[in-house]
């Protein structure tokens, strides 16, 4: 195999551990509330009624294989629908944002947990010191860099893909496409890094590119007949596969030293581990 030239991520479950309840009585009760301030009376039911409605008609029009919703555009719709006189008196800088602030409302109180996996800033970092690092992941625009952001991993990767600004979701090659393009990368001498076998390494491989897959506890571990290049229980084992040394000069090569290995064939694992995840509760 020739070396790798570039490393691309997916983010949640993956890198990140999130968990959200989109389900939760308490997220629409809250969007409710916020929009009674815009002179908008709409009780929980019907909020968490229009926007899976709206949800739906955007997948269905869109005429893309894999369709990504717009948040923000769901949003804007249920407030254009449902202004009142009092609505359209608000002061317009307050009308234009009010979508984007309605979804990331319904993100955050839906949101129960958000944290990087250990170890995954430190790996990364080694990882930059001899990689560009990108992102695709299948995500909305309106919340995507905000996570990556709070979760302290922002500013490892150029470009950060994300499905929403796009309107098409992974495995569409075109995103895998997308990020190599920006780092002007071919897709034989990048590797993709997800833990979905149908959306991360079924996408990535589509694409041309090589995948390894991460046995995290979520994504599905199994997709037809794909088979991933590697799999990996511990995010450091990147570090060994692509002869990384750790910037604390721990793990494979000699201390202080950075160099790209070449990696093994396909379906080789590192080492044998757990299984590789339960039913994609990714969000």
């Amino acid at each position: 195999m020739d070396d790798i030239r570039a490393i691309v991520f997916d983010v949640n479950g993956t890198l990140v551990d999130i968990l959200t309840d989109e389900h939760d009585e308490a997220v629409h009760r809250a969007v409710g509330h916020l929009l009674s301030y815009q002179g908008i009376d709409l009780r929980r039911g019907r909020v968490r009624e229009l926007y899976s409605a709206y949800l739906d008609e955007q997948r269905a029009a869109s005429g893309q294989a894999h369709p990504e919703f717009d948040a923000v555009a769901i949003w804007a719709r249920i407030v254009d629908e449902h202004a009142t006189d009092f609505t359209r008196s608000l002061p317009a800088a307050k009308r234009v944002h009010l979508p984007l602030l309605l979804a990331e409302t319904y993100r955050g109180v839906s949101r129960r947990r958000l944290r990087p996996y250990p170890g995954v800033r430190e790996v990364l970092e080694a990882l930059a010191a001899r990689y560009p690092l990108a992102v695709v992941t299948d995500a909305q625009s309106a919340w995507a860099r905000a996570e990556l952001h709070q979760v302290g991993l922002l500013d490892l990767f150029d470009p950060v893909v994300v499905s929403g600004d796009h309107g098409f979701r992974k495995p569409d090659p075109r995103l895998f496409r997308l990020a190599l393009a920006a780092l002007d990368v071919a897709p034989e001498d990048a590797l993709y890094v997800g833990n979905d076998m149908y959306r991360d390494v079924h996408g990535a491989q589509a694409a041309g590119m090589r995948a390894v897959l991460v046995a995290s506890d979520q994504g599905r571990s199994a997709w037809r007949d794909t088979v991933p290049d590697h799999v990996i229980d511990d995010h450091r084992e990147l570090l060994a596969l692509l002869g990384v040394t750790p910037r604390s000069g721990r793990g494979s090569g000699q201390p202080g030293e950075d160099r790209v290995g070449v990696l093994p064939e396909r379906g080789h694992r590192v080492h044998p581990g757990r299984a590789a995840g339960e039913p994609d509760r990714r969000r």
